[in-house]
């Protein structure tokens, strides 16, 4: 099965930079290529709903969250397979687990939980004021 595997959470202060990883494996064998699939960036803080960070799409377009936009950069190395978001001027609300996805529904929206199939097991991101 698909394997994603985040790294590079940690804690920093506010104004502060972070870049995560996630690091795929089992692509070509569940029958994806990991230059034609999708690929996001979701956050989650307690008691709240999984939201939609930023997306690269199938055709390689990139999507942001209102809240993140000119902040954060998405990425993808597609020979290696590992996805990159580079978090810049992080606020105290940016604290979350966040989380890489791949494999999207492919439906007008990308931003919630049940659009996309493969999941990571998330990383810790706080942001101190």
């Amino acid at each position: 099965q698909v394997q994603l595997v985040e790294s590079g959470g940690g804690s920093v202060q506010a104004g502060g930079s972070l870049k995560l990883s996630c690091a795929a494996s089992g692509i070509r064998a569940a029958g994806y290529k990991y230059n034609s699939i999708c690929l996001a960036w979701f956050r989650q803080a307690p008691g709240q709903e999984r939201e939609g960070v930023a997306q690269i799409d199938r055709d390689g377009v990139l999507s942001y969250a209102d809240s993140v936009k000119g902040r954060f950069t998405i990425s993808k190395d597609n020979f290696n397979n590992i996805l990159n978001l580079e978090m810049n001027g992080l606020k105290p609300l940016d604290t979350a687990m966040y989380y890489c996805a791949a494999v999207c529904r492919y439906t007008d929206t990308w931003t919630t939980r049940d659009q996309y199939r493969y999941w990571g097991q998330g990383t810790q991101v706080t942001v101190s004021s």
